[in-house]
């Protein structure tokens, strides 16, 4: 049996059809058809990854990675939905309707001396673009669950790293040497955490070791990626889990450092906090809508607010102007961190800015809280913040209700129209009489 020069074996374990639980009914007819056609055209043509290992989880994949030894360019002869894309990794996108299966070629091995080789000076690697075989392909791959191959030939499973022994023992293992791998790519570190929380597996001793090490690392990761890795670590339906292992190994920290400052000193930030991930859990589980924003709203809370009372304390503002304004500002010092887009921290800094609104429950100005764009998201923060005893529960109860209410006792509950609210009625204008002209 050959060897591969670093790893170990380069022959796979073939496990045929019989010996696996893994049926095409759990693919998707678009991956299939990708398969069949690369097959029939003489190419190689294997599913890989995660959809491999939902499968043999039976979790039920949605998302679906082709690995071949056709070219990007040969993929795209092949089908007419087919767009290539990316410039640190060249990938074929095949096109269903809303469906897009991944189509990858084979990669060389990172050891290679090739000049598409380019890595930085603590060894992460900043592109690749060198085309080899699948017995160099598995190598680059992160952890052995995810570098399982399904062979549309035979329907077998080949298996280089012994990734279908770790999925049977529940294990999240790297493939190499730990220490090195977490250098090239410092996100493997997040990656790993999301397997564990998703799959319920323990992390390798390695592979903790490696993190722990490595925890510093992750600033140096482009902030756009990590918005990117935050969206799948959160909004998952394993946040809460999630958010423990990324505190318990130091990742959270350098994510969000102003956040993890506050939940080590203030135990009811920490509740809160908690009561959020939670609840974005049971929303994912229930099929429906999360967005970034609520929680990213919810980790920068008592940041902002405090930063809000400081700028209080030196010139004249309101509340609601405060926590825009320190909001603006506390952002600006994250996205050194993670590259959070626009179109989530306007509606964050406006939903936060409305919560000092929900007090006032008399007149017309504060029943047009109703109409406001950012009124739902803030009622379910304000609402969130009671539940876990840092709000009103009265105010809360005040505003469920009043949604459900008519024009009529909406008015009433606003106390419009009734004596001492309201603006004051303006008495009509008496018309001086002109005095009639004299004669002369």
């Amino acid at each position: 049996m050959t060897k591969h020069p670093k790893y170990g074996s380069k022959e796979p374990r073939i496990i045929p059809r019989a010996d696996h639980n893994v049926t095409r009914k759990e693919f998707s007819e678009s991956a299939l058809k990708v398969l069949y056609r690369l097959h029939k055209a003489g190419y190689q043509a294997f599913l890989v990854g995660g959809c491999v290992r939902d499968a043999m989880l039976e979790l039920h994949p949605k998302d679906f990675d082709v690995a071949t030894d056709a070219t990007p360019d040969e993929v795209k002869a092949l089908f007419r939905n087919c767009r290539l894309i990316g410039r640190r990794f060249r990938l074929a996108h095949v096109r269903f309707g809303r469906e897009i299966i991944e189509v990858a070629t084979f990669r060389a091995a990172s050891i290679s001396d090739h000049d598409d080789h380019h890595s930085d000076e603590e060894g992460r690697i900043l592109r690749d673009n060198v085309y080899g075989s699948i017995d160099e392909d598995v190598w680059r791959r992160d952890f052995t669950c995810n570098a399982l191959y399904y062979n549309i030939a035979d329907f077998s499973i080949w298996d280089y790293t012994g990734g279908f022994d770790d999925i049977r023992r529940k294990k999240i293992v790297l493939i190499g040497d730990p220490e090195k791998r977490m250098r090239e790519d410092p996100v493997r570190m997040l990656r790993g955490i999301r397997f564990a929380a998703k799959l319920g597996f323990d992390i390798d001793g390695p592979v903790v070791r490696a993190i722990d090490h490595h925890a510093h690392l992750l600033p140096n990761v482009p902030a756009a990626r990590l918005f990117d890795e935050f969206l799948k670590l959160f909004q998952a339906g394993n946040a809460e889990r999630t958010f423990d292992l990324l505190r318990d190994h130091g990742l959270f920290r350098e994510m969000f450092p102003a956040t993890d400052e506050e939940l080590t000193k203030d135990a009811a930030f920490m509740r809160f906090t908690r009561a959020a991930l939670q609840n974005t859990d049971r929303r994912v589980r229930q099929g429906k809508s999360v967005t970034p924003m609520f929680l990213l709203g919810v980790f920068l809370w008592l940041p902002i607010k405090k930063h809000a009372e400081k700028r209080r304390a030196e010139e004249k503002m309101s509340e609601s102007q405060s926590l825009a304004l320190a909001a603006y500002e506390i952002v600006a010092q994250q996205q050194r961190r993670i590259s959070i887009p626009k179109r989530f921290t306007i509606p964050m800094r406006e939903m936060l800015a409305l919560q000092p609104r929900f007090e006032s429950k008399r007149g017309k100005r504060a029943m047009k809280l109703l109409d406001h764009r950012r009124f739902r998201a803030a009622y379910d923060f304000m609402l969130l913040l009671a539940e876990v005893g840092q709000g009103s529960e009265e105010t809360a109860q005040f505003w469920t209700d009043v949604q459900t209410q008519s024009a009529d006792q909406r008015a009433e509950s606003f106390q419009i129209g009734q004596p001492g609210t309201g603006a004051k009625k303006r008495r009509p204008r008496r018309r001086r009489r002109r005095k009639p002209a004299q004669n002369q």
